[in-house]
Order: structure tokens, then sequence, then C-alpha cells
């Protein structure tokens, strides 16, 4: 989990935000090193400016992103590598997207 989090540190860092971090998208390699994977979804951003593309696994997505409201990039990630953790600690999601809307969303104001 440590090496997970450093990765989003690192992506703060550089200005890339992920957009949809969740346990689907975290492997890990034959030495046990954590690997973060489908980078479809990441966008560069910058200082100040916020977000307007709303997508992600909504039972991951940060409330600025279920409101539909513009966002800073990093931390939706923060946001989302936390319902990580709780996955793994707990054994289930901490919030869960109706059957119906649990289909990756990506989709403009």
């Amino acid at each position: 989990m440590v090496s997970h989090v450093s990765c989003i540190i690192v992506f703060g860092v550089v200005q890339i935000v992920h957009r949809d971090v969740k346990l689907e998208n975290i492997l890990l390699d034959a030495s046990n090193r954590i690997k973060l994977i489908d980078f479809g979804l990441a966008a560069n951003t910058m200082p100040g400016k916020k977000l307007k593309v709303h997508c992600g696994s909504p039972s991951y997505a940060a409330p600025e992103i279920v409101a539909r409201r513009l966002y800073d990039g990093p931390p939706v990630d923060v946001w989302s590598l936390g319902v990580v953790l709780y996955g793994m600690i707990c054994g289930h999601l901490p919030f869960h997207a109706s059957d119906n809307k649990k289909v990756r969303h990506c989709c403009w104001l």
C-alpha cells in the first residue's frame, strides 16, 4: 500500500491525475510490488485549473465528481485511494453504486 500511496504522491507532484484508482486497477508483480494500471482516463493538470470531465468508477468517485462539479485533479485520486484502503481493510467498499450505475461513466459538462 505504501508503494501505491507513493505513486499517487508522485502523480500529484508532476500534476498527473489517474481518475480511476480502484482495486481492479491495482496489481502485484512477481516480487509483490504494487502496479497501478489503466491510465486511459489520466489527465495532466495545472495548479489552480479545475477539471471538467467527470469520469471513473462510481463506487470510488469523490463527492465533487458524483455532484458533477468542477474539481481539482489530485484530491480525487486521494479520495479513491481512501476507498481502496477501506476496501482492503474491511473487505467491502464504503459506498456502492446501484447496479444500473456500476458501469464506468465519463461525460462532459
